[in-house]
């Protein structure tokens, strides 16, 4: 019996977040929801004032005898601008900031060695939240697969990323 893994990713609009990680193979499971915010099943409607503590996040579940955190971290910094404080393409609010959200303290030195390897690379702080989650809720169905169901939908991501996820744990 395989042994799974959770890590959550914020990374600005959640649908394209969520895609992106559903191509890259030993990624076993995705959701959207909302995390680290100040009460209990938020609903989309209120999250998306920005008003509330959470960000848009997704929960990513992996096998790591096929795929690395380290690897899935790699990815995520090749998703996000690291440097931008609340903003993501065109998605603008505190609900839209980029956080790595862990569930287990262990995945902290693998956390803290990518996160210092893109600070050193780009020679300048990130605004990129390190913290343990302290909750999660899903959201709505409509936003779960959401470009699955609606491929012509929103997403602040180019798709030539989606194709580069596919193949980056080929």
């Amino acid at each position: 019996m395989a042994s799974f893994k959770e890590i959550y990713l914020a990374g600005g609009c959640f649908w394209g977040t969520e895609h992106y990680f559903k191509q890259v193979r030993g990624v076993v499971e995705t959701e959207t929801g909302f995390a680290n915010g100040s009460f209990a099943n938020p609903s989309y409607k209120q999250v998306k004032h920005g008003d509330t503590g959470f960000a848009e996040t997704v929960r990513i579940k992996y096998d790591p005898s096929v795929v690395s955190l380290e690897l899935l971290l790699d990815l995520y910094f090749k998703s996000i601008d690291p440097l931008s404080l609340n903003k993501q393409g065109e998605d603008e609010g505190t609900q839209y900031r980029t956080g790595i959200y862990y569930v287990d303290p262990e995945d902290l030195p693998v956390i803290d060695k990518v996160y210092g390897a893109v600070r050193q690379a780009l020679g300048k702080e990130l605004v990129v939240e390190k913290l343990p989650l302290q909750n999660f809720y899903p959201a709505e169905e409509y936003h779960q697969d959401y470009l699955d169901k609606n491929p012509d939908g929103y997403c602040h991501l180019p798709v030539a990323l989606f194709e580069f996820a596919r193949k980056a744990n080929a």
